[in-house]
């Protein structure tokens, strides 16, 4: 059996596309990114920063698709998500690609939570555009923790959550995520998405959060010389 009739065997695509664009529907939201345009294969994303100019988004990667898209990409900063692992998409790829961190998407239903703030910090959230932060700072005021989520519907997606190196294994990526999941709760979702790298895996395993797939990250990056 080859490797892409392995990790298709290991899913479902139709219920894999779902979660996927679920995740784009709140991704674009917590980035203010352009909405979603529909492709063949996947989604096309434009995020309109230097290094991350737009994204090529599939849920089910085909070969022929993949290496169709890298023969047609030249501009540096466009960037793949293709919810396989690294070792399947490898061998479809051209020169110039990078491989970033490999991602997973997860999923939790979501439920009432009610995390105690450990002593020494402070905890304050704030909801913008449709997007609610959580910030964690010591007493002095110093950066702790992060993160923020988008509820949209019956999905919320939690996003771009960040603990200082001075102040983890102190139970703080797990205050903010169990904030954002009940904020997420109490929005009316029920599920909630995310795409973790994998040193956020396991804390968000502890949190009852179940993989359902894998995702190969890769950007083009400019030729030198």
């Amino acid at each position: 059996m080859t490797s892409r009739a392995t990790a298709a065997a290991t899913k479902d695509p139709a219920r894999t596309a779902a979660l996927v664009r679920a995740w784009i529907d709140g991704w674009v939201v917590s980035r203010g990114t352009s909405d979603p345009m529909d492709r063949p294969w996947g989604w096309t994303i434009d995020a309109g920063q230097a290094h991350h100019v737009s994204r090529h988004v599939l849920p089910d990667p085909a070969e022929t698709d993949v290496r169709a898209l890298v023969a047609a990409t030249s501009a540096p900063g466009t960037w793949l998500k293709l919810f396989a692992d690294d070792d399947t998409v490898r061998p479809w790829l051209g020169a110039g690609w990078q491989f970033d961190k490999p991602g997973y998407l997860m999923t939790v239903p979501l439920t009432a939570e009610r995390p105690e703030v450990p002593a020494g910090y402070t905890l304050t959230s704030w909801t913008r555009g449709g997007v609610t932060r959580v910030l964690v700072r010591t007493g002095d005021g110093h950066f702790a923790a992060r993160g923020q989520i988008a509820p949209t519907g019956p999905t919320a997606v939690a996003d771009q959550i960040e603990t200082s190196g001075d102040h983890r294994r102190r139970g703080l990526g797990s205050l903010v995520m169990r904030t954002l999941q009940n904020i997420a709760h109490e929005a009316g979702a029920g599920t909630g998405i995310l795409v973790g790298t994998p040193e956020g895996r396991a804390l968000y395993t502890s949190l009852g959060w179940e993989t359902r797939s894998p995702m190969a990250s890769l950007v083009l990056k400019p030729s030198v010389g």
